[in-house]
């Protein structure tokens, strides 16, 4: 640990290629890939984040040992972007965007402390477990002052855990929350375990969906490490296209960030493909963690009926059950997860807004925006499919 004499240095990389695997990976851990090297580079290697995509890397590093013109170790870091939009976020700014260059402030560019494309929750501020705990301040205050130096409105830090959230708050830091569906392993063994929890209705429903899948003679599979192929992965790729022209009208990620990850981290990757005959006809994209799984992308060719369901949801479950998984984050939106096991849960972002006209509209709405989070969370709670005593 830094005993107060070691030099630091911080400085602004724009490209993860400037840092090694094990650097980065030292002070992201292992427990959730999104924040790993190679998810992140696969990105920008991609052309997926590029400043043309609206994501410019601006990742602020502190190293520690450094001496002369030598960088030392890498000690902290954050996954920064400057960005000229607000796509790809899944926290919405658009209203505060709006406003202030109503108002005739310029929003935009902003920079965005986030996994690009990826609404999942894990660390944001990364520290080397043997470097000083210190730094969390240093990582905070950086962007900060990397805000304020070059005239940007405002950073965003979003899908953060909820201990470095309350740290940020600490700092003055806007707090917003939001609110996504996990499914939590309660020790179950099978997943018939999992549905002797629920209601007798919910139950029964499960059930009809996923025999509804099976009538339909659809094969499914579920690829990992080298299992994995380039067919599957233009297969897949066709459907995440799919979605995307019925959703947004844009694809954010390319088709060379799929191979990429693939042979960058295989073995973290569950792909969930549906074949009718020997033909795929949908796929779902899920990253396991140590102890999570996290629904990332879907798609699908035709109309199969539940097969959303089966395969975003019900194939999760018994993944992270057969892996001893402790829980399964199927990603942004869906009140319909509740029903089928999966239980509201708070989402958390930090947010540092350099104008203090601005900063006061928007502390006044995130306060009344919480308690609006906190109730609907509330009333879902009441919802839930798992039995009670009454049952």
């Amino acid at each position: 640990m830094p005993d107060g004499r070691e030099p630091t240095e911080i400085r602004v990389i724009p490209s993860l290629t400037e840092i090694s695997a094990a650097e980065w990976d030292a002070c992201a851990g292992l427990e959730n890939p999104t924040v790993s090297h190679a998810f992140l580079s696969s990105m920008e290697d991609s052309g997926s984040v590029t400043a043309e995509t609206g994501w410019q890397p601006q990742h602020l590093c502190v190293f520690d040992g450094a001496k002369g013109h030598d960088t030392g170790k890498l000690a902290a870091a954050v996954p920064l972007y400057l960005k000229n939009n607000s796509y790809g976020e899944y926290v919405f700014d658009w209203g505060w965007a709006d406003a202030y260059e109503r108002a005739g402030g310029r929003y935009y560019p902003k920079l965005q402390c986030s996994i690009p494309f990826t609404p999942v929750t894990g660390p944001r501020l990364l520290i080397r477990p043997d470097a000083d705990p210190s730094l969390m301040d240093v990582l905070t205050a950086g962007m900060m002052q990397l805000c304020d130096r070059n005239g940007i409105s405002s950073v965003h830090v979003t899908f953060l855990p909820e201990d470095q959230w309350q740290h940020m708050g600490s700092q003055d830091w806007l707090l917003r929350t939001g609110e996504q569906f996990h499914w939590l392993n309660n020790d179950y063994e099978t997943f018939d375990d999992f549905l002797g929890a629920l209601s007798s209705r919910k139950r029964k429903n499960i059930k009809k969906e996923r025999k509804k899948v099976v009538e339909q003679g659809l094969d499914i599979r579920v690829l990992s490490g080298d299992d994995l192929s380039e067919d599957a992965w233009d297969a897949f790729y066709g459907f995440y296209c799919n979605t995307s022209d019925r959703k947004w009208g844009q694809a954010y990620l390319s088709r060379e960030f799929f191979s990429l990850l693939s042979e960058r981290m295989a073995d973290r990757i569950a792909l969930v493909m549906a074949y009718d005959g020997n033909v795929a006809v949908a796929g779902a994209l899920n990253i396991v963690g140590s102890d999570a799984i996290f629904g990332r992308n879907w798609g699908c060719l035709a109309d199969y009926k539940f097969l959303h369901f089966e395969l975003c949801y019900y194939q999760a479950i018994e993944f992270a059950i057969r892996h001893g998984l402790q829980r399964v984050e199927a990603g942004a939106q869906g009140p319909h997860k509740l029903q089928r096991g999966y239980l509201p849960t708070h989402t958390y972002s930090a947010h540092w807004i350099r104008d203090p006209g601005l900063r006061g509209a928007i502390e006044d709405y995130l306060e009344r925006e919480r308690g609006q989070v906190d109730g609907e969370i509330r009333y879902l709670e009441k919802h839930s499919p798992f039995r009670t005593e009454s049952d």
